[in-house]
């Protein structure tokens, strides 16, 4: 098992880092005006702009 890579708003960031709205199934075609936060590790993340988003961490591939 790996380390989880989408998290929910009130999941805490495993990491320091940026991190970005994607959209829950089709999380390929991207998300117009993502919404884009810098946590420390353990911050909460906030709440998103849709329920249907989710975070992930800006650096990594979509």
């Amino acid at each position: 098992m790996g380390e989880r890579t989408q998290f929910n708003p009130g999941d805490h960031a495993p990491n320091d880092g940026q991190y970005m709205e994607i959209g829950e199934a089709a999380f390929h075609m991207g998300v117009n005006n993502p919404k884009i936060v810098n946590l420390k590790k353990g911050d909460p993340f906030p709440e998103t702009s849709n329920h249907n988003r989710k975070w992930k961490r800006k650096d990594m591939k979509l």
